[in-house]
């Protein structure tokens, strides 16, 4: 399985701020705020911001903290808490196997979709295996139940330009390799065509390519542009790449993740001897009644799956969480039963407004107020410390490894990063050297700003808070 690059693609920025030697009094902390964000160049930018001590819950400073704000990913420090206090970290999502009793030869091996985001290949070879070694040699009718079928799985409040990409794939019941495959795009001769290489054919068989690029000049601008056609599985990929550049890789999403669940498990079995008569992807909650579970796949602990989601910002990680607060029995949608969850840590329902888990919708609306309050209530829980730790680390890890190194709190401030075209936001937990730990919630929106220098610039205000102290 290849390895994506991080959902929001944290540059290492310059810390202009060269204050180590400094201090910031209580007194003088809503000055120097204010004068980072008067500049003129943020005039027309949009602030949201709350800052309080964790224990006595002392306001330090605040600007528009009850506004409503576009959260980005912030959205999933809601999802992943609300995953968190629901299940716990050590539970695992089960995806079982079933089949008939008929050895050697089954007349049914079904496996049934829950959500597990964390399937990869691997282990439906080592399901192949499994039953290779259990003397199965014909299966009649392979079985794979995607309940999700016929639901939308792409949220229709994303962006159409971003659903070809990784990083919005869809969010189904059959997850493979994240629903994801890589692209390869490699220079030729001078005036030639860009050789495609994908990493999985068996998903690279769902697309269609119509390639218009070009091998460009020594040293010429980068040019590349994928579009899709939404009504056929083709992408038109056009532009240049400079003869001397390196190969250009691309992570684009599964067309049909169910139908690519089932051609994986199908390779698998073949590759260990098993024929496969029949095969067919189903929906809905077929009967097992006349099949017994043969074996399961686990998935990685919660735990894991949540510091996933928060320090990569993984959006498909963290949808697949909001799937899993779903009650089918209920009626009541997952976004209902997330409020319905974190409303038990007194978290106000009618206080925020979410139409997906991982924050690439720009309907969410989120104010700095509920993030803080948020981050509060959970150091209440038995939880706290495995929430607190699948956040980023600033200098060190996830979203954050690049920002605030060699500052005064690196390695001291945990926090949920967010980025849209002209939003940008971070959340999250510090522990200034000489002041008690803060919880903070800063967000920009409506910004033309490009997100490194607002990124930059909210780092700013931030080591400012680190260098507070009495006085």
């Amino acid at each position: 399985m290849f390895s994506l690059p991080l959902q929001a693609n944290e540059i290492k920025l310059k810390q202009t701020n060269n204050q180590e030697n400094i201090s910031v009094c209580e007194a003088e902390l809503k000055q120097k705020i204010d004068d980072i964000l008067n500049q003129e160049k943020l005039q027309r930018s949009h602030w949201g911001i709350l800052v309080k001590t964790l224990d006595d819950q002392t306001t330090l400073y605040e600007l528009n903290a009850q506004k409503y704000f576009i959260p980005a990913s912030n959205v999933k420090l809601l999802t992943t808490a609300a995953a968190l206090i629901k299940f716990g970290a050590n539970y695992q999502i089960k995806t079982p196997v079933y089949g008939s009793e008929n050895y050697p030869n089954l007349s049914v091996l079904k496996v049934v979709g829950t959500g597990d985001p964390t399937l990869k290949s691997e282990q439906l070879e080592t399901l192949a295996k499994q039953l290779r070694i259990k003397g199965i040699k014909r299966i009649d009718n392979l079985i794979v139940e995607d309940s999700s079928m016929d639901e939308q799985v792409i949220n229709p409040t994303w962006e159409w330009e971003d659903i070809q990409f990784y990083y919005a794939p869809s969010v189904n019941r059959l997850i493979l390799n994240e629903n994801a495959v890589l692209l390869t795009l490699t220079p030729q001769e001078l005036g030639e065509k860009l050789t495609i290489n994908w990493s999985d054919p068996l998903a690279a068989r769902q697309w269609d390519i119509n390639n218009q690029t070009v091998t460009g000049e020594k040293d010429s601008d980068y040019s590349v542009s994928i579009n899709r056609n939404f009504e056929k599985p083709l992408l038109t990929i056009t532009g240049s790449l400079a003869i001397n550049e390196e190969p250009d890789l691309l992570g684009m999403t599964v067309v049909n993740p169910g139908q690519y669940f089932l051609d994986s498990l199908e390779f698998y079995l073949e590759k260990e001897g098993i024929s496969i008569i029949d095969s067919e992807v189903v929906s809905g909650n077929s009967e097992v009644d006349n099949l017994v579970k043969i074996t399961e796949i686990r998935s990685e602990s919660l735990q894991k799956i949540i510091t996933k989601a928060n320090q990569e910002s993984n959006n498909l990680y963290a949808e697949s969480l909001l799937n899993l607060l779903v009650d089918e029995n209920s009626g009541k949608s997952a976004i209902d039963n997330l409020k319905a969850t974190l409303n038990q840590l007194q978290l106000d329902a009618d206080t925020y407004h979410l139409k997906d888990g991982s924050g690439l919708s720009r309907h969410n609306l989120v104010s700095p107020e509920v993030l803080v309050n948020l981050l509060t209530f959970m150091m209440r829980t038995p939880e706290r410390e495995v929430y607190r730790q699948s956040l980023a680390v600033g200098g060190v890890n996830g979203t954050l490894k690049n920002r605030f190194q060699e500052t005064i709190i690196e390695g001291k401030i945990q926090a949920k990063t967010g980025t849209l075209s002209g939003s940008s936001s971070l959340s999250g937990y510090m522990e200034p050297p000489n002041s008690s730990q803060l919880a903070f919630s800063i967000m920009v929106n409506q910004s033309d700003l490009p997100a490194s220098e607002l990124r930059e610039i909210i780092d700013n205000i931030l080591i400012n808070l680190a260098h507070l102290k009495q006085c």
